[in-house]
């Protein structure tokens, strides 16, 4: 069996392979698509392909919606070479359940998938099309948080961006210049309105994006490119708006025991590609079940009717406190305390650990005890459920294959935020008391204790990378394990910084038991696991 338009035309073969099929036929859909758009999205990977793309899916096999998606990829191309254009623009998504079982299914709801290239002038002219049509009512992003970001680490515009300004919009080369340059179509064509919806991991994620559109189309103002009107209809949010949104469900790289059980149905090319920029891609999607969708409802031209895909609509205020309640209580700050705490203990699986009874109480005590007495209740979505869900199936779905080593790659830019709001919390309560905290403490140590690079065998360990490496291994040069007063005079520089941990651990008046848990998981071979357990008990 194939997977493209003429392969699916052997349904009994799908039938048999226990795959489903869409209810609506894609040469149809792919025809009003092209003529009709509703909907373009920008970053043509997994994410999309196995989530976002399936609830127009949903709304297709229901006769919703006659028209899909066009995706357009604007980094890496080889993305439609290899895995779009074989295929149809059809994915096979895998649904991975945690007793090891799969749900299996044809994504068939992309219409055509386009290089967001404007060297290649087709596809160009496919996107320029699609955004001159008054039709048009939205593009979307998974681009990852770096996609947005002009500048470098310095401050400074990127090359590229300079020479987008300078080249205006028929050049453009950067991500959000190719966007600014199709809403430049969409201007000159009527200057229809349109909704711009980022659905990147990242917080105020529309923010983000119309901050890095806005400056592109005032470069090339300034620049005498473009006119000061456009500048006008892209600020004017009734007219280009920029929602909110908070996405979530996991999709890892193609698992190679997924690949190996399709090729055993009778699927042929389902082997992973790796493309000239190192993405690892395959004609198929795993991932885990649960997801999460929630999206700010300001569509000035109109929207699918996206609620009956199971996405929640809703105000601005309702999208920040659900994404504060993930990032800040029910997942990231478990996922980042089993990153660090895995790594020392020497598991290269997230769902290994979750049958690790320390680190099950480290990561329920930081959600269940610690957590949910401050945890933004967004209303639509239950916390307490949530932490569920992660903890009994999200976490040890061991068809998942995500390694600690991967979720502690950045921590520093990440335990601000994963456990300092926290701390806050804590902290302007009149009725919670800051020093009753102990697994949250533990996590921060555990993060030091990581950062020595050596595990709790005494054996050297990779540190995954991060943009403080250089700075906080050197605050800790000399500590040893084995020699727990080794640190001594070296963590003031650490535990104080605000920037870091969002608070500095001094004024919290945490820091003293953050160096002592560091002082003990230091004593010698397998003082980590002792010190959980002490501290767990």
């Amino acid at each position: 069996m194939k997977l493209s338009y003429q392969g699916i035309q052997d349904a009994k073969g799908y039938e048999q392979a226990g795959v489903r099929l869409p209810a609506f036929d894609w040469q149809e859909m792919a025809n009003h698509t092209m003529e009709n758009p509703v909907w373009v999205h920008f970053g043509a990977g997994n994410i999309f392909r196995g989530f976002i793309a399936a609830l127009q899916q949903r709304l297709l096999d229901a006769g919703i919606e006659k028209s899909g998606i066009i995706a357009a990829e604007t980094f890496d191309y080889d993305i439609i070479e290899k895995i779009y254009e074989p295929h149809d623009s059809m994915t096979l998504m895998v649904a991975l359940r945690p007793d090891g079982s799969t749900e299996k299914e044809v994504i068939a709801s992309i219409a055509r998938g386009v290089k967001a290239d404007c060297a290649s002038e087709k596809d160009w002219n496919v996107l320029k099309g699609a955004f001159a049509n008054p039709s048009l009512q939205f593009a979307s992003f998974t681009i990852t948080e770096k996609g947005y970001a002009l500048k470098n680490l310095a401050g400074q515009l990127m090359p590229v961006v300079v020479a987008d300004m300078e080249n205006g919009p028929d050049k453009a080369r950067h991500a959000m210049s190719v966007v600014a340059a199709m809403l430049f179509e969409r201007f000159k064509a009527g200057a229809h309105p349109i909704a711009m919806v980022s659905m990147d991991n990242c917080s105020h994620n529309g923010e983000k994006l119309r901050a890095s559109v806005l400056e592109v189309v005032q470069g090339w103002v300034k620049n005498g490119f473009v006119p000061a009107e456009f500048a006008a209809y892209v600020s004017d949010e009734k007219q280009v708006s920029f929602p909110w949104s908070m996405i979530d469900k996991i999709t890892p790289r193609p698992a190679d025991v997924i690949r190996d059980q399709l090729i055993a149905a009778g699927f042929e090319e389902m082997e992973p590609v790796v493309t000239s920029k190192n993405t690892y891609i395959a004609p198929f999607v795993n991932a885990e079940i649960p997801q999460y969708l929630v999206v700010e409802d300001r569509f000035p031209n109109g929207r699918p009717q996206l609620e009956k895909a199971g996405v929640y609509l809703c105000d601005r205020d309702t999208v920040n406190m659900t994404e504060r309640m993930k990032v800040t209580t029910c997942l990231n700050p478990l996922h980042t305390a089993l990153a660090v705490y895995g790594c020392l203990l020497g598991y290269d699986s997230i769902a290994a650990e979750m049958k690790d009874e320390e680190l099950v109480k480290l990561v329920k005590t930081i959600g269940y005890t610690e957590g949910l007495p401050v945890v933004t209740d967004p209303g639509i979505i239950s916390p307490s459920a949530f932490i569920d869900e992660v903890v009994t199936q999200r976490l040890p779905n061991p068809f998942i294959p995500d390694t600690p080593q991967r979720i502690a790659t950045d921590t520093s830019q990440k335990v601000g935020i994963r456990f300092g709001e926290t701390i806050k919390s804590y902290l302007a309560s009149d009725k919670l008391d800051v020093q009753s905290l102990k697994a949250i403490p533990l996590a921060l140590a555990g993060w030091l204790r990581y950062l020595v690079a050596v595990d709790d065998e005494g054996n050297e360990m990779p540190v995954s990378p991060d943009p403080m490496l250089p700075v906080l291994q050197e605050k800790l040069q000399g500590v040893k394990l084995g020699d727990p007063d080794s640190v001594d005079g070296k963590l003031a520089g650490i535990l104080s910084n605000a920037s870091v941990f969002g608070v500095c651990l001094y004024e919290a008046k945490l820091a003293g038991k953050v160096e002592t848990y560091l002082k003990e998981m230091l004593a010698g071979k397998g003082a980590v696991r002792a010190t959980l357990k002490k501290y767990l008990a």
